[in-house]
């Protein structure tokens, strides 16, 4: 189908001892890159323009420490609003609904200057799966006829009914027939090869960092080392090389581990594990990742998430209930298995078709997106974590705990410590640690600036302990590049200390409810519950759909919260991500009017 063509981020370095071995000799221009270093998180800007990801690189991906923003195929394709046109070439020139080739070279330059890389998605598989008609730059074509690129014998012709694949155990159509119509390339050819070697030389040229090979699984691996070869400088490598329409394990030939010798292969595997273990399954059982017959994870990339995955099913999304999203991209990011990706995407993902909002400008505001845009990047337990990983770097899991299936902590060397607690009630406990004592800021919540932290704050005595309350599906997060002055807040719920006095703040929700439900608010601070549903404020349905309750909050303070349900079997149903967020005022009241989502 075509949302297993989308844009399945894998990023490795291509290995200049490997390219030696087809090529025959080592081209000494050739610039070595690693995903290594303080920023090596990476964000898929699913469907954002080049000038909106320019802004956005300068805005907060740079300044939040990001290394590397996978951007949306850049060549010409089919025309259409449906987020899948992109991945339909008609020719490599850089234009696309993205914009052209003078705003591409811009974005490049402005996301470097913010000090953030590149990848370019890339698609060696295929050109277009329609029989005729004009692209985004005005070039016209036929379904094997692309003028001044490719004629009908630069194409496979696998014999197969309608030349698509119908046996996925079946090696050579995996590699020759067409996926879904797509017309497959002949990329065993030296004239095919040649000229994708010219398409991506023309991306490094303006600056790409990296390119993700499309489809990567549909080509055989010899010949995407054979193009490699061809590149006039060493990048990062992006493949995505699963099994498709089948679960690992399920005898197909063509298995990621073919591919690892072009560079790092994107691990699905982990993206199910991490669904079925925060849904039910347990994350207690996160443990020994690379022991389970997986891609190693220095040649891995992981994601909670990606575009493909949320629309079909195949992982936990923006509506996954319990906050269970959020709290897999702590994990995510706090655990050193694999390279990890965020997924910043848009509202409407549940029809599988629709294109990007708001005629693909990408816009944020705060800790969210706007315009029906999502900006998962800048939620804050996402972008706090970020700056987790960058400071942990590799070291290793050390002093891990679960006290049940549905709770873990662990921490990473002498630089970081998490705890994730999965569960609808609060954990209260000490923890011990490998980190230096001092006072800590709770990236999860808020930041660190100039000694002060905008959100939590503990601290961990001489002995490498500290006590705190994780709230009820919620997580902590503390590193020893993000610390604070001052007495701790005892707690993974609480805020900094309110003003004194307090104003009326009115809790404002639409929500349409079935006979027996009914909704409650839940948030950062004591009077909403520390994010406790058993202590939750339950809101009157006096005027439905509107439900509706006042609470005398402490003035001058910044909190956190959403809105649950709650069944009549005793269930809770938390709204979807990220955290809603409020100041309250110096006096007066306040009015929050919100939507369930």
């Amino acid at each position: 189908m075509l949302c297993d063509l989308g844009l399945k981020l894998v990023v490795a370095l291509g290995a200049l001892s490997f390219l030696q071995s087809v090529s025959g000799t080592q081209n000494a221009t050739l610039e070595t890159r690693a995903p290594t270093g303080s920023n090596v998180v990476i964000i898929q800007m699913f469907e954002w323009t080049w000038d909106s990801i320019a802004a956005e690189c300068s805005d907060f991906i740079g300044p939040a420490g990001y290394g590397f923003v996978q951007v949306s195929p850049a060549q010409e394709h089919i025309t259409g609003t449906q987020w899948w046109t992109d991945y339909q070439p008609v020719s490599y020139t850089l234009t696309s609904k993205r914009g052209n080739r003078a705003q591409y070279q811009n974005m490049v330059n402005t996301c470097h200057a913010a000090g953030v890389r590149v990848i370019a998605d890339t698609i060696f598989n295929h050109m277009t799966g329609i029989d005729s008609g004009t692209g985004t730059a005005g070039s016209s074509f036929t379904h094997y006829n692309y003028p001044g690129i490719y004629q009908i014998q630069d194409f496979h012709m696998c014999g197969s009914p309608g030349n698509d694949i119908d046996d996925f155990n079946n090696e050579e159509q995996v590699w020759d027939c067409e996926l879904v119509n797509l017309a497959d390339l002949a990329t065993e050819t030296t004239y095919v090869r040649g000229r994708l070697a010219e398409y991506a030389n023309d991306l490094i040229s303006l600056g790409v960092d990296g390119l993700r090979l499309d489809a990567a699984k549909d080509i055989p691996p010899q010949d995407i080392a054979a193009i490699l070869a061809q590149f006039t400088k060493t990048v990062y490598i992006t493949q995505e090389a699963r099994p498709i329409f089948v679960i690992f394990g399920d005898g197909q030939p063509v298995t990621p581990a073919l591919y690892t010798g072009n560079g790092d292969v994107m691990e699905f595997r982990y993206t199910t594990a991490l669904q079925s273990a925060f849904l039910g399954g347990g994350i207690s059982s996160l443990q020994d990742l690379d022991n389970r017959g997986w891609v190693a994870g220095t040649g891995a990339n992981v994601f909670v998430a990606d575009h493909d995955t949320e629309r079909n099913g195949g992982s936990l999304n923006a509506n996954s209930p319990s906050n269970t999203y959020t709290l897999a991209h702590v994990f995510s990011l706090a655990h050193p298995y694999g390279t990890p990706t965020v997924l910043s995407s848009y509202t409407g993902f549940t029809n599988t078709d629709l294109g990007a909002p708001n005629g693909g400008t990408g816009t944020c505001s705060g800790n969210t997106g706007t315009n029906g845009w999502l900006c998962q990047h800048r939620w804050t337990p996402i972008a706090g974590m970020v700056g987790f990983r960058n400071n942990v770097g590799s070291a290793a899991i050390t002093n891990f705990v679960a006290p049940s299936s549905q709770q873990i902590a662990f921490g990473r060397g002498a630089l970081g410590f998490v705890a994730i607690n999965n569960i609808d009630s609060a954990w209260t406990t000490t923890f011990q640690t490998s980190l230096p004592a001092g006072n800590y800021c709770d990236v999860t919540t808020g930041t660190a600036s100039n000694g002060a932290c905008s959100g939590v704050s503990v601290t961990v005595s001489s002995t490498g302990t500290f006590s705190a309350t994780v709230p009820a599906r919620s997580a902590l997060g503390i590193h020893t590049g993000a610390l604070g002055t001052g007495s701790s807040s005892g707690g993974g719920g609480g805020t900094t200390p309110p003003a004194s006095g307090t104003v009326s703040v009115l809790f404002s929700e639409i929500a349409q409810t079935t006979f027996g439900e009914n909704v409650f608010v839940v948030g950062s601070i004591s009077q909403l519950g520390t994010w406790d549903p058993a202590s939750s404020i339950p809101l009157s349905s006096a005027n439905f759909p509107d439900w509706e309750v006042t609470v005398s909050l402490p003035a001058n303070t910044a909190f956190q919260y959403k809105y649950i349900r709650k069944e009549t079997d005793g269930s809770v149903v938390w709204e979807s991500d990220p955290n809603r967020s409020a100041t309250t005022p110096s006096s007066g009241s306040l009015t929050l009017d919100d939507t369930w989502r």
